[in-house]
């Protein structure tokens, strides 16, 4: 899974971003290019376009909703959208708050940057318990002229239970 989440594990609000990170951005187009990106239809209809060079599984509840474009797949729920990646070597859940909760206990890896600061949101990523979670890589990055807040690329690896 890949986030970008505030001090409070705020995500989101109205279904937008709550910061502008031009090297986050960077980072997420980085690490998910060439790959398929999973994520819930309010998601995607955030972008105003498909993200280029990437596949999208489109999760939604609406089984009339459909989408004619040869990058994005709809479907219905985690479990079909997960066995479209199966035999892939990577692939990211991408978000909002709902798919990430559903996301959870199959990600083996989470890269997140943290925002530090808390924000006022109407979506929050899912607490991460350091018992099933390890940190693995951290990389903090001041703000600066582009960048309102500070922050820290953080990548979990899942323990071994």
């Amino acid at each position: 899974m890949i986030a970008a989440i505030g001090k409070n594990n705020a995500l989101g609000k109205d279904n937008d971003l709550l910061w502008h990170l031009p090297d986050d951005f960077k980072r997420f187009k980085q690490l998910t290019t060439g790959h398929k990106i999973i994520m819930g239809r309010k998601t995607f209809e955030s972008f105003p376009k498909p993200l280029p060079n990437r596949t999208h599984i489109i999760i939604t509840r609406d089984l009339k909703y459909n989408l004619e474009l040869p990058q994005c797949i709809v479907v219905h729920s985690m479990g079909e959208a997960l066995n479209l990646v199966q035999d892939d070597s990577l692939s990211y859940i991408i978000g909002g708050g709902e798919i990430y909760d559903l996301g959870m206990p199959h990600a083996d890896v989470l890269e997140i940057t943290r925002v530090h600061e808390s924000f006022d949101a109407d979506t929050h990523f899912p607490e991460i318990d350091e018992k099933i979670w390890k940190l693995t890589k951290e990389e903090f990055h001041p703000s600066d002229e582009r960048h309102n807040y500070n922050f820290t690329y953080l990548t979990y690896q899942r323990r071994n239970t």
